[in-house]
């Protein structure tokens, strides 16, 4: 119920929500544990080293190159150690943007497990924006489906995942091939129900 246009950084941090923006922007030039410490800059010196502990086990690459830069991280490696850097202030919320961007399928697949279980273990809500559908879906409780920047369609990602044209416009299901121009003019036309 409160806003939080115009709030510093730490001030939002302060109130439970830590964000894994896009691109994972990791800190190249740090250590992957002083990327981890960073992220734990508001939390209580007793949480640190716990919290470092805590993500070493369930991050075991992380774990094992805690002395190594970042930027030398695969980047599947570098969306862990970006998720368990916002984890390490002990949010209440998590924004993820895009954490399937770039990564590879089996990459995506172990991501959307760690988000399940981030969620599932640690009773953290998650707030996710992906463009990957089937992912989102496979990981959401409830859905919203944005079309120019405007909530078009929204339910539980059980209704969404059985609404038909879902499953033809951002699934890939049960639509026909499309051969010829025409043929995709026509279909997007026919997307335009979302508008």
């Amino acid at each position: 119920g409160e806003k939080l246009l115009g709030l510093r950084s730490e001030q939002v941090v302060s109130k439970g929500i830590a964000q894994v923006m896009e691109g994972r922007r990791v800190l190249p030039e740090l250590t992957v544990e002083e990327n981890l410490r960073a992220g734990a800059y508001r939390s209580p010196r007793e949480h640190v080293r716990e919290d470092l502990d805590r993500f070493y086990s369930r991050f075991k690459i992380l774990g094992d190159r805690r002395k190594q830069l970042a930027g030398y991280l695969s980047g599947g490696e570098q969306q862990m150690l970006a998720i368990a850097r916002a984890l390490m202030s002990r949010p209440r919320l998590l924004l993820l943007d895009e954490p399937s961007l770039g990564l590879a399928p089996r990459i995506v697949g172990e991501v959307g497990d760690l988000i399940r279980r981030i969620n599932q273990e640690e009773g953290v809500s998650i707030l996710l924006v992906e463009q990957n559908a089937s992912m989102a879906l496979e990981l959401a409780d409830h859905g919203y489906i944005l079309e120019n920047g405007k909530v078009v369609l929204d339910g539980s990602a059980d209704e969404l995942k059985a609404d038909e044209d879902i499953q033809e416009f951002y699934l890939g299901i049960g639509s026909k091939a499309r051969h010829n121009y025409r043929d995709v003019k026509r279909y997007r036309r026919r997307k335009r129900w979302l508008s």
